[in-house]
């Protein structure tokens, strides 16, 4: 888990991010795993522990409509945007009418200087992002950032490349139901979005 920057860059070459294949079809609810819950920040200072789920997420379920759906993109550095970019903007524009998905982008924070107080209410309103193009769809990607270490949460998730993108498919009780990784091939995508279609219809 503590492996360095040259064992990941040296992995990227090798396969481009794509540490293996994303699933073809969904995961059965009765052997998914549950998604790790994790305080992220609005770039307003707001701050959230997600996902938000129908049950054992207290406060935050009560307070927000729960989805069926929850797509989490995590990023570690910035250089895997492209490859959340590749999974996040189709998903957008197939889903975009839906109220009943939520969509959070999670760029993950570790250094010890940047998670200090005013520094990081600094950071979080020059990392401020305009929604525009969006505004009018039911579905909005939502930008959060999380600060401090992450070991845990990684080991959980069984993390261990900082330098690809992590998607992951979500159902209302926060259960990984798919997942990929890397740059989006089309049928990756066409398999992330038949499941979304799968989760919108589970009762």
């Amino acid at each position: 888990m503590n492996r360095g920057y040259f064992a990941d860059i040296s992995e990227l070459k090798k396969h481009g991010g794509k540490i293996a294949m994303a699933n073809k079809v969904i995961i059965p609810a009765i052997s998914a795993l549950k998604f790790p819950s994790r305080e992220v920040n609005f770039s307003d200072g707001k701050s959230l522990k997600l996902p938000i789920v129908s049950e054992g997420n207290g406060v935050e379920a009560k307070k927000m409509a729960v989805p069926a759906a929850s797509l989490m993109c995590l990023s570690f550095r910035a250089s895997s945007q492209a490859m959340i970019d590749s999974w996040t903007v189709p998903f957008l524009e197939a889903f975009r009418a839906s109220r009943n998905i939520q969509m959070y982008e999670v760029s993950f924070i570790d250094s010890w200087f940047l998670s200090m107080n005013p520094i990081k209410r600094l950071l979080l309103r020059i990392m401020r992002k305009s929604n525009d193009d969006e505004k009018n769809n039911a579905l909005q990607r939502q930008f959060v950032y999380s600060f401090g270490d992450h070991y845990y949460f990684r080991k959980e998730l069984k993390i261990l490349n900082l330098l690809t993108g992590y998607i992951f498919l979500l159902d209302r009780f926060g259960r990984i139901r798919w997942q990929g990784f890397g740059l989006a091939t089309k049928e990756e995508l066409a398999s992330l979005l038949s499941s979304t279609s799968r989760l919108l219809e589970e009762k």
